[in-house]
């Protein structure tokens, strides 16, 4: 089934690191520049997915109505950046094997793009950090480009990066992004 795959698109939080930490240090930093008490990590965790604007409607959503909300996203979300910036990758950890995968990946000559829904500001530094970043052709961040995942736009994009279709590429994930399994997961694209 995997004869013919010649390239890899890997999603970063989730599935190479695991940033929960992050996002749990950041969040709540946000939420005391609001004047809101802090939440569980699992709380939290349960809230990722689809994006930092996605992140803060739901954090919100705890102490707000949908007016609520949207008067303070503008606020919350800026917050949540700066604390995110000061902190990203200080809390993250690699999943286990994660190197060794990629260096099994590429001695397979595949070539491999990142994409994830973290801003591309965000993204690049995190995985400089945590030694990723030699290992991938092409990275997009959640704003790269005019849409993010779920959205097969930029899965798409990388396919003709590479100038292959996309039965030969191979999406791994740790979500659906209409659930949030444990662990990643892998689909031919």
């Amino acid at each position: 089934m995997l004869d013919n795959i010649k390239a890899a698109i890997i999603d970063l939080d989730g599935t190479m690191l695991d940033t929960a930490p992050d996002f749990h240090v950041a969040v709540n930093r946000m939420r005391a520049d609001l004047g809101l008490g802090p939440l569980a990590m699992q709380t939290i965790v349960n809230f990722v997915g689809k994006g930092s604007e996605n992140l803060m409607r739901r954090v919100l959503a705890v102490d707000y109505d949908e007016d609520g909300v949207a008067q303070r996203f503008e606020e919350a979300l800026a917050s949540y950046q700066e604390h995110y910036l000061a902190i990203n990758g200080d809390h993250a950890t690699l999943y286990p094997n994660v190197i060794e995968g990629l260096q099994a990946l590429k001695a397979k000559g595949l070539r491999l793009a990142c994409v994830t829904n973290k801003p591309i500001a965000f993204t690049l530094p995190l995985m400089d950090k945590k030694g990723l970043y030699p290992y991938f052709d092409v990275i997009y961040g959640g704003d790269s480009l005019p849409k993010k995942k779920p959205d097969p736009l930029p899965l798409l994009q990388v396919c003709a990066d590479f100038a292959l279709q996309p039965a030969q590429v191979v999406a791994i994930g740790d979500s659906s992004n209409t659930r949030k399994p444990r662990g990643p997961r892998v689909a031919a694209y």
